[in-house]
């Protein structure tokens, strides 16, 4: 099977994908390649994806391109319909908020847990050295992908030393289906700037054993990203 593809998109795709096992099935392979094109942009909202197609490109039959989109329906990156096929979903801006805004509930959870946990102390040398890299990385001219790269990696950190599974596979869930829509929110310098200063504060409130305010600042950070993403889909919807 060959497996063209953005490396560097394709990497970030697994870094969501919290419960990603080391050795994937065929249909799961598929699936990684193509949600990193739907992350990236290649495939748009609303665009069909043709079973045909993708099974000729990577040299496999229709049946692990099938699973494959299965498993994107599961995650929200696409709909499959009937007689139609699977087409990438394109979520109103009323189901981005409401996306965002469990996100951001969770968030404040799993940040509020670990600011609260005796295990904290030894988390924050690893926090603060992916913050140092986004403080960089913010300034960084483009639309960045090395942040959000840089935030995918940091989340999965903090996801992960939650020690929840349950929520671990969640907000892997839901990374998922927002990174599209975080790419967006974090596609200008002042964005990025304004978020690098919520994980300064989510730092100290770590360091400081400060549950409320690690909860607070968590979820301050995913409602900065969710407006700021919806105030660009309205824009793009009354340009077109």
């Amino acid at each position: 099977m060959t497996t063209p593809g953005h490396p560097a998109t394709n990497d970030l795709v697994m870094q969501l994908r919290i419960d990603a096992p080391l050795t994937q099935s065929l249909p799961e392979q598929i699936a990684n390649q193509l949600s990193a094109r739907i992350v990236s942009g290649a495939y748009a909202p609303g665009q069909r994806i043709m079973e045909q197609a993708v099974a000729a490109e990577f040299e496999v039959s229709r049946g692990p391109v099938r699973e494959a989109l299965r498993l994107l329906e599961k995650e929200g990156l696409v709909i499959i319909l009937a007689r139609r096929g699977a087409q990438v979903t394109n979520p109103t801006i009323e189901e981005v908020n409401e996306i965002f805004d469990i996100r951001a509930m969770l968030n404040g959870l799993r940040d509020r847990l670990i600011a609260e946990s005796p295990q904290r102390d030894a988390l924050l040398p690893l926090i603060e050295e992916d913050i140092r890299r986004l403080v960089q990385a913010a300034e960084l001219p483009g639309n960045g992908d090395e942040y959000i790269e840089t935030v995918t990696r940091l989340n999965r950190l903090l996801t992960q030393a939650a020690g929840n599974r349950r929520l671990q596979t969640i907000l892997g869930s839901l990374a998922v289906q927002t990174v599209r829509y975080t790419r967006l929110g974090l596609s200008s310098a002042d964005r990025r700037r304004q978020s690098v200063r919520h994980w300064q504060g989510l730092l100290q409130a770590i360091h400081d054993g400060d549950g409320d305010a690690a909860e607070r600042i968590a979820r301050q950070r995913v409602i900065d990203s969710r407006d700021a993403a919806v105030d660009l889909l309205r824009a793009q919807q009354a340009a077109a």
